[in-house]
C-alpha cells in the first residue's frame, strides 16, 4: 500500500519521459526508511500553530520526533499520517517506547544513544508485545549481513536510512579533502562556529565534486528531495543550488549556538549530543520526557495520504494542520484537491503550517480562487519564525489561518 501511496504522490510524468525517469527513481529511494529523525524545528511549529488544550492536530509523521514533542504543548489530539511505512513503524516504536520503558534512562539509551546491544534487549522485554502486527512484523524482520532490523537501535540508529548514509558520505567527502565536519561540535561560542566553519566547511563548496554533485537532482533524492522540489531549489539558488546549500549550511552552523542546535549535532556527527544533552529533541530532556509519556494516548497514527486521510473526516474537525514539506512534492491538481479537503475539515481559528524549499508559497499561484480567499496569509509572522528554525535546511515557512 506505501508504494502505491507513494507513486501516486510523486510521480507526474509518463515514464518515456527524462523526469517521469527521475521521478520513478526517487519513488524506488523513498521507499525504504529515509529518515531516523525529522527535519522541522518542533520550538517553531509550536509556536507558530499556537496549540491550545482543544487543538485537534494532524501532521505528516515523517521520523515521528514532532508528532511527539507536540503532545508537550497539551493538544487533545495529534493524528500523524504518512505514505512511507518506515516512518510509520518508527513513530509507533516512539510511542510504545515512551509508554512502557521502565525509566527516562532506558528511554534515552533507545533513542538518545540508540547504539548499545541493551536496546536490544529492552524491545524484547518491553516493547514487542505493545506493538501492532504490523510494526512488530518490520522491527522483527530479518535483513542480511545484519539480523533484526531492530538491531539498527544497537549500531547507531542515527547512521542508517537513507539520511543518515547521505550524512555519511558528505563526511567521506570532507575527510577527502582534509577536513573533520564533527570538529563543529567542538564550538562553544558563536565566535569559534564562525571560524570553524570558514576553515572546515566553507572550502568544500569550492570544490568541483561539490559543485558537480550539486547540479545532479539525483544527489538530492537522499535529503527526500524529489525531483519537483529540486526545481523549486534550483530556481530559488538562481542556478546556483552548491551557492545555495552553502549558504543554509552557513545558517545551520553559525547561527544558532551549537551546545543547543541538534540538527546541527546531526548534521556534522550523526549523533546527539549525549553527554551535556543540550542539544537533543525536546522529547529526549527529562523534564519533557515526563509530561509527554502520560499524554501518549493522544496520538494516532495511519499509513495514508494526508489527502485521503482528511476525505474520510467530518467537517469541520480539525484546527491544525502540519504539512511539513509536501506540497513542494504535487502538481496544481494534487495540491488543489488537498486544501479543498484541509478547507471542508478546518474548524473556526484553524491554522496551517508548512515549508518549501524555495522562500515562496505555492499556493497563491496554484490553488483557485474561491479556497485561496477563505485563507489568510500571516507572511510577516511566518518570516519571523523561518528565521528561528534551527534546521536552517528549507527557504521558506509559511502560515496560513481560516478566515473568519
Amino acid at each position: 500500500m506505501g508504494n502505491k501511496l507513494l507513486k501516486e504522490a510523486a510521480v507526474n510524468h509518463s515514464v518515456t519521459t527524462k523526469r517521469g525517469v527521475l521521478e520513478r527513481l526517487f519513488t524506488l529511494m523513498f521507499q525504504g526508511f529515509v529518515y531516523n529523525q525529522i527535519w522541522e524545528d518542533p520550538d517553531v511549529d509550536m509556536a507558530a500553530l499556537r496549540i491550545q488544550p482543544t487543538s485537534r492536530i494532524i501532521t505528516i509523521a515523517s521520523g515521528g520526533c514532532n508528532v511527539v514533542n507536540y503532545l508537550a504543548a497539551n493538544p487533545a489530539k495529534v493524528i500523524a499520517v504518512d505514505l512511507n511505512p518506515n516512518h510509520i513503524a518508527l513513530t509507533r516504536l516512539k510511542l510504545a517506547a515512551l509508554s512502557h520503558l521502565p525509566t527516562y534512562e532506558d528511554f534515552f539509551q533507545f533513542f538518545g544513544y540508540a547504539n548499545t546491544k541493551g536496546n536490544r534487549e529492552n524491545y524484547d522485554n518491553f516493547l514487542v508485545e505493545r506493538l501492532d502486527q504490523t510494526s512488530r512484523n518490520y522491527w522483527e524482520q530479518w535483513i542480511p549481513l545484519r539480523g533484526r532490523r531492530i538491531n539498527m537501535f544497537a549500531r547507531n540508529l542515527y547512521r542508517y536510512g537513507l539520511l543518515g548514509r547521505f550524512l555519511g558520505i558528505l563526511q567521506t567527502v570532507a575527510r577527502l579533502h582534509g577536513k573533520q565536519l564533527k570538529e563543529m561540535l567542538t564550538a562553544r561560542t558563536p565566535e569559534e562556529q564562525r571560524a570553524i566553519f570558514n576553515r572546515t566547511i566553507a572550502p568544500l563548496f569550492d570544490s568541483k565534486l561539490v559543485k558537480a554533485l550539486s547540479k545532479m537532482p539525483v544527489s538530492f533524492y537522499a535529503l527526500g528531495i524529489p525531483p519537483a522540489q529540486y526545481d523549486e531549489l534550483n530556481k530559488a539558488s538562481g542556478g546556483d543550488p552548491a551557492g545555495l546549500i552553502r549558504r543554509r549550511i552557513e545558517k545551520l552552523a553559525c547561527d544558532f549556538p551549537i551546545t543547543e542546535n541538534y540538527f546541527a549535532w546531526q548534521a556534522f556527527g550523526r549523533r546527539y549530543d549525549t553527554e551535556d544533552r543540550g542539544a537533543v529533541p525536546a522529547y529526549l530532556q527529562e523534564q519533557t520526557y515526563k509530561i509527554v509519556r502520560e499524554r501518549t494516548d493522544r496520538v494516532e497514527t495511519h499509513l495514508a495520504s494526508m489527502t485521503d486521510y482528511l476525505a474520510g473526516l467530518q467537517p469541520a474537525s480539525l484546527d491544525r494542520y502540519v504539512l511539513l514539506d509536501a506540497q513542494d512534492w504535487m502538481n496544481e491538481e494534487q495540491i488543489t484537491a488537498l486544501w479543498r479537503q484541509i478547507t471542508r475539515t478546518a474548524a473556526p481559528g484553524a491554522r496551517v503550517i508548512f515549508r518549501t524549499a524555495g522562500p515562496d508559497s505555492p499556493l497563491e499561484r496554484k490553488l483557485p480562487a474561491d479556497l485561496i480567499g477563505r485563507w489568510n496569509y500571516e507572511a510577516e509572522e511566518a518570516l519571523a519564525f523561518h528565521d528561528k528554525d534551527r534546521s536552517s535546511i528549507y527557504g521558506g515557512f509559511h502560515i496560513y489561518s481560516l478566515k473568519p
